[in-house]
């Protein structure tokens, strides 16, 4: 399901996602965003796919972020890695997502984490990944998504046009997509809504 799209610009990340919900055959336009600015954090965006459920446990979950490492300007790498995702599987065991095997390690779901100027890809393995070509996607509509990144690159477009330019060929090309698109950034977080 889904389409979920981050692009660094300059001083801020842009994110957008499409707002279908798919379950086998069967596609339900969600008025339940598939974004949200985490509680309490300013200047920050998460999207994600793979779950609702798994969304809805990150977006209202308190205190992923350390207060002192925001206060810091902390967010980096090292930081998402060893502070952020143990606090992830910690809600996602309380919440009832994800499959935790001991040994065998645990698995969650995809999602993206924008802060500021930063842009991180969280993996279902639980990695965190940094694209150096300051853009990701996830989601069934991915591989389009970024194709219109790459191409887009080059273009003297906006931000939220190429945004809105990779959600619609995801949409375009994957039966798992679809309008309305909502899109923000994280020096406002303020949600706009387009049609197809």
């Amino acid at each position: 399901m889904t389409c979920i799209v981050g692009l660094i610009d300059k001083d801020r990340v842009w994110m957008g996602v499409d707002t279908c919900g798919v379950a086998g055959w069967h596609a339900t336009e969600r008025e339940d965003m598939k974004m949200f600015t985490p509680q309490g954090i300013k200047n920050s965006l998460m999207s994600y796919t793979t779950s609702f459920r798994m969304g809805q446990i990150l977006m209202y979950e308190d205190h992923l972020f350390d207060e002192l490492a925001i206060l810091k300007d902390d967010i980096d790498h090292k930081y998402m890695v060893t502070k952020f995702i143990p606090k992830v599987q910690t809600a996602f065991a309380g919440g009832g997502f994800g499959n935790i095997n001991g040994k065998e390690g645990s698995e969650g779901g995809a999602f993206l984490v924008a802060y500021k100027d930063k842009l991180f890809t969280v993996h279902s393995d639980y990695q965190v990944g940094i694209n150096s070509a300051g853009y990701a996607a996830d989601g069934c509509g991915q591989p389009y998504a970024l194709g219109s990144l790459a191409t887009t690159a080059e273009l003297t477009m906006s931000p939220k046009d190429r945004i809105l330019a990779a959600l619609r060929a995801a949409s375009l090309l994957s039966a798992g997509v679809s309008g309305p698109f909502h899109v923000a950034n994280t020096k406002t977080c303020k949600v706009e809504t387009f049609e197809k």
